[in-house]
């Protein structure tokens, strides 16, 4: 092949508890990207559409990862790569990192996959430091290997693939304003009380395991974020309602998805999924901000091939 057109998915990470080290793929947002191979030696961004992104490579999430895979081979031709962008940036939904992992799946595809997931990943770190100031793989595991992903370590990269139960549906809000992902970290806690972080790890560790047993009520216990969404929702307007709303109307639970401003909610059915959507945009609707709603079956897959 010399041309591949992708499917780059959305991604919710953190997921309450699980801060940086654990996310989900989204099935119905994400990007298209077409790479393909050209004479000219090197990474080029050819085309853009849906918001403005910077051309030069080293200047855009793509074009950074596909420049850390590049540097890795040795090949006598390059690399053109078009962006189709659906996922708005400093949505809270992975846009960078389908960007990042769109460019290096693509490329490896036309290479004949000599890399493994994990790998890909690793080359996707760089492009995603570049919008988040940080090498972190949270929303890049996912859009990678599909499903629900654990980022056991950075260095060295390690990726735990965890199931995700058949009847698990996600609901995603996405006011229309942009939270920078650099900014929501800057106004974190360096320290933490034990007691929190006692709670916290309580929380994740049960969620793992629940997310293994389908066992939706161990679910709905864990989905509690001590540590992050303290402080991190006082950037989301109307969060606290949005929450209230979703959990009267079934949810699991509710989160900010990645660093907000979308707020995410699970499901243990479509049914539920589209009664919590009802719901939130009941919400949303009386604030005056504009706002997308999203709802998505887990996405076990992740970035695939459309053409």
């Amino acid at each position: 092949m010399n041309e591949i057109k992708i499917f780059s998915p959305a991604t919710v990470a953190n997921v309450s508890c699980g801060f940086d080290v654990l996310g989900f793929c989204l099935d119905s947002v994400g990007d298209d990207m077409v790479i393909r191979k050209t004479e000219k030696k090197g990474i080029h961004i050819t085309k853009i559409e849906g918001f403005d992104l910077p051309y030069e490579a080293d200047l855009n999430v793509a074009g950074v990862s596909a420049l850390a895979m590049y540097e890795a081979i040795d090949v006598d031709f390059g690399f053109e790569i078009e962006i189709y962008k659906n996922i708005k940036p400093g949505s809270g939904i992975g846009s960078s990192a389908a960007s990042a992992v769109g460019s290096v799946f693509g490329m490896n595809e036309l290479l004949g996959r000599p890399f493994n997931k994990t790998q890909l990943t690793g080359f996707a770190i760089k492009g995603e430091a570049l919008a988040s100031k940080c090498e972190h793989a949270d929303n890049l595991a996912p859009a990678l290997f599909g499903g629900f992903t654990l980022v056991k370590s950075i260095s060295p990269l390690q990726i735990l693939e965890i199931p995700s139960p058949d009847d698990l549906y996600a609901t995603i809000i996405h006011p229309q304003i942009e939270i920078k992902t650099s900014e929501s970290r800057a106004i974190l806690p360096k320290k933490i009380a034990l007691s929190d972080a006692i709670t916290q790890w309580a929380n994740f560790g049960s969620l793992i395991h629940a997310l293994h047993t389908s066992d939706y009520d161990l679910i709905k216990e864990s989905l509690h974020d001590v540590v992050v969404e303290p402080h991190r929702s006082k950037l989301i307007p109307h969060f606290n309602a949005v929450k209230k709303a979703a959990i009267t109307a079934g949810a699991l639970g509710c989160g900010i998805s990645g660093s907000g401003p979308s707020i995410f909610t699970l499901s243990n059915s479509l049914e539920t999924s589209n009664n919590v959507k009802d719901a939130i945009k009941n919400v949303y609707s009386k604030t005056g901000i504009a706002f997308e709603i999203h709802v998505s079956k887990i996405n076990t897959e992740g970035v695939k091939i459309i053409s």
